[in-house]
């Protein structure tokens, strides 16, 4: 489906029953649909959306703000006739996640974040990551990581680095990320607007004084993109905002640990951190 805002055509794919939660996508709604698993899956209607320059959506990317953003995501909000949404981002994309809930408040009942930084200086997060791997993995996933990388070819796609990346990424480091990378739909230009001009000077902390977004931050302990020690005195200090660490998984635990996410999920959202 297609919703025309402000020169851009979105396009944004739905599957399930039950609230509406605006699924946020980089590269395609495909590879998204496919990390969304059961019981996880049957929680929710998604709504997958393809952000503003990527995947199946046109617009030019470097247009993209966090307020740019909030009107687009609500376009698709009233498209798809939802009063209120619940909103997931992925690994940065919690970070447009939590904008778009804190820019439209009287729309977004809570936010879910997944292996989202608690800032978007890259330069800080690859030297973090780069240390707590290296203190922290496995002699076999060192080596693992190790043989990756030296198969990798000359010139790689961001998708065979990606699958390089593997032991960093999950908490079993030999899965097979392949059916995921051969869904995407890369739009480069949307991934340098995303990691640099939008995100490089986000701090989770800005602004947060004056919101009570419930915000879900979600993080797995095999992380190694982004280690869920990134948040040591920093998701406390957020009101509002609830904290799990999930003990099986990498980056992206609504993944690789479907049930565990999914009941952590409904309990907080019956609990104290929803409304």
């Amino acid at each position: 489906m297609n919703v025309s805002v402000d020169g851009a055509e979105l396009f944004y794919s739905t599957r399930g029953r039950g609230p509406v939660c605006l699924f946020l996508c980089s590269m395609g709604t495909k590879p998204h649909e496919w990390l969304t698993r059961p019981p996880l899956s049957d929680l929710f209607r998604f709504v997958y959306v393809d952000l503003r320059g990527s995947g199946l959506s046109t617009g030019e990317p470097s247009q993209l703000t966090f307020d740019v953003l909030a009107g687009d995501l609500e376009a698709v909000r009233q498209d798809v006739g939802a009063e209120r949404v619940v909103v997931l981002g992925y690994s940065i994309l919690g970070a447009l996640a939590i904008e778009y809930g804190r820019r439209r408040p009287v729309s977004v009942s809570h936010v879910i974040t997944a292996g989202v930084p608690p800032f978007g200086d890259l330069r800080r997060m690859l030297a973090e990551s780069t240390a707590f791997f290296e203190a922290d993995a496995s002699e076999e996933r060192r080596r693992i990581l190790k043989e990756n990388l030296a198969k990798l070819p000359p010139g790689s796609s961001p998708g065979q680095s990606l699958l390089a990346q593997t032991p960093m990424r999950f908490f079993d480091p030999r899965f097979d990320a392949t059916p995921m990378i051969a869904l995407a739909i890369p739009r480069p230009l949307f991934f340098q607007h995303l990691l640099g001009p939008l995100t490089d000077s986000w701090d989770v902390r800005q602004g947060s004084s004056t919101s009570r977004l419930p915000i879900f931050l979600a993080h797995g302990r095999y992380d190694y993109i982004v280690p869920h020690t990134l948040w040591n005195g920093i998701a406390e200090s957020l009101p509002n905002a609830t904290f799990r660490l999930f003990d099986r998984s990498g980056h992206q635990p609504f993944f690789e640990e479907p049930e565990r996410f999914t009941r952590a999920v409904t309990e907080w959202m019956e609990g104290a951190g929803g409304e």
